[in-house]
């Protein structure tokens, strides 16, 4: 009996003493386990914006697609709400309308803007011989001359075009791609809403749906402004180009026109050829055309665009300048254009998610 007790203690003792060894083996477990949770994490993050980065082209293609998309279902709200016909015939008017507009315009002034456009690729490279000739003639010319001749520069300068006309499948290939998105996400939008929702959970379903409908409703907006923006310049680039008697007066109006797309860069790209065939007239009709493209960007950022926007999401220009910057040397020419949506939809994501939490 006595030495069964023995026996009964020794075993209680034994116990004791291993707790402590096995609490230490499963904390030192638990500690495993967070090391490699903690791995996981970084190396999926890591994956992830590896992803973004190899594929961030596409999806700045897909970007393009909705724009697409939000143009014609915005501009079938617009219809719908004048006439109160059903969403399918105003979608149906929408793009009609859409399609017939760009027709008549090629059928009427393709001709003339592809003759003046091949004019205009011809008659560039003599005009910047005779810029060249003219700047030689005087010292500060020359040091210009010597500046931009430079191998340095000469290699900047041709990185900088490699990268901004940079293509996913080639222009074609992606004109392509955004044309066949954007007719999928026009036609069905509501199938991939819901296909997006599915990646959040229940709880999260409710915001992120609504941070999507504030997205396609600013951007709608932004996109009316955009148009209507682009035609002013239009119209008034034709029309003060006209008055000056430049040559080409319709493909450089159109020109600017497309290029104010672009906040910032755009106006200045445009304004560069025009400045040359001015040149062909003589070194004051330069100057007269950059005052023109001046005081039409002064009209439309000022006067047209800011009572246009009204409620509108406004970017900060220093903000929206630094983004195309980056989006410019990361994407090229998809980037510098889709810069300002893409701007747009990030502040909106941030404005819900963050920044209203900060302010209740």
């Amino acid at each position: 009996m006595a030495l069964y007790l023995l026996f009964k203690l020794y075993l209680k003792n034994t116990a004791v003493m291993q707790e402590p060894i096995i609490e230490n083996n499963s904390g030192e477990k638990k500690f495993e386990r967070s090391i490699w949770k903690v791995c996981g994490i970084v190396a999926l993050i890591i994956a992830v914006l590896w992803i973004l980065k190899e594929t961030f082209n596409v999806l700045l293609l897909m970007l393009a697609g909705i724009l697409i998309a939000i143009y014609f279902h915005g501009l079938s709200k617009w219809i719908n709400k004048k006439t109160k016909l059903p969403h399918q015939w105003c979608m149906t008017i929408s793009v009609a309308v859409t399609v017939l507009i760009l027709a008549l315009l090629i059928y009427f002034s393709g001709a003339t803007i592809q003759a003046q456009v091949a004019e205009l690729t011809e008659t560039l490279p003599n005009t910047f011989n005779d810029v060249k000739q003219s700047l030689s003639q005087s010292y500060i010319g020359q040091r210009i001359l010597e500046t931009a001749s430079a191998k340095d520069t000469v290699n900047k300068t041709s990185a900088f075009f490699e990268t901004f006309f940079r293509s996913t499948f080639g222009i074609l290939g992606d004109l392509y791609v955004v044309i066949f998105l954007g007719i999928f996400f026009t036609i069905s939008p509501t199938l991939y809403i819901k296909g997006f929702l599915q990646l959040f959970p229940p709880k999260a379903k409710a915001v992120t749906n609504h941070i999507l409908q504030r997205i396609g409703h600013t951007l709608t907006k932004w996109l009316a402004v955009k148009i209507f923006s682009m035609f002013e310049v239009t119209v008034f680039s034709f029309i003060g180009l006209s008055i000056i008697g430049v040559p080409m007066t319709f493909a450089l109006s159109i020109i600017a026109g497309l290029l104010n797309f672009v906040p910032n860069f755009g106006p200045v790209i445009a304004m560069i050829p025009a400045m040359l065939v001015g040149l062909m007239q003589g070194f004051n009709t330069a100057l007269i055309i950059a005052a023109l493209y001046i005081l039409i960007q002064i009209i439309d950022g000022s006067i047209i665009v800011p009572a246009l926007q009204q409620k509108l999401l406004r970017v900060p220009p220093a903000i929206l300048i630094v983004s195309q910057l980056f989006m410019g040397i990361l994407s090229g020419g998809w980037g510098l254009f889709l810069a300002t949506p893409l701007l747009v939809i990030i502040m909106i994501v941030i404005d819900e998610t963050y920044l209203k939490k900060m302010r209740a």
